[in-house]
């Protein structure tokens, strides 16, 4: 399953919660997990709080982190090396659970495609997988207790 995500500007968040929600509900994963990964160097994806203020505190934080223009080695030939640094700091994937046929998320979480290096499109891809192949039923209190 794949996304395509068109972003704006260099630095952003992108909520794609409500897309990847509908790719499991079309999928038919009843148990199992969603892993939603990115093939692209300079971006991330992140689970986080969709409120305005705090995305604006993620970016200016991987600004100050790695700001951009600091001397890079990789500058002298793609002029991004801070969009790869700051990708690497949000990593490119997420497992998230599903159950019951639905991705299990917090009250407040949100799925982001965090673009470092924009505008540009870009393609997203989402993968779901039944991990309880061959099981009816795994209770979940069940699958760490003891031996």
């Amino acid at each position: 399953m794949n996304l395509n995500i068109e972003t704006s500007r260099r630095i952003e968040l992108i909520d794609i919660t409500s897309e990847v929600k509908e790719e499991v509900r079309i999928s038919g994963v009843r148990e199992g997990v969603c892993i939603i990964s990115t093939r692209h160097t300079t971006a991330g994806i992140i689970v986080n709080e969709n409120e305005n203020g705090l995305r604006e505190d993620i970016l200016n934080m991987l600004e100050r982190l790695v700001p951009q223009g600091a001397g890079y080695r990789h500058d002298r030939i793609d002029n991004n090396a801070d969009s790869h640094l700051k990708a690497i700091l949000l990593g490119s994937s997420e497992a998230l659970p599903i159950v019951k046929g639905e991705l299990e998320l917090g009250t407040w979480q949100s799925i982001f495609f965090a673009e470092m290096d924009g505008p540009r499109k870009k393609e997203e891809i989402k993968k779901c997988e039944k991990i309880l192949k061959g099981c009816p039923e795994i209770l979940p209190e069940r699958i760490f207790q003891p031996y």
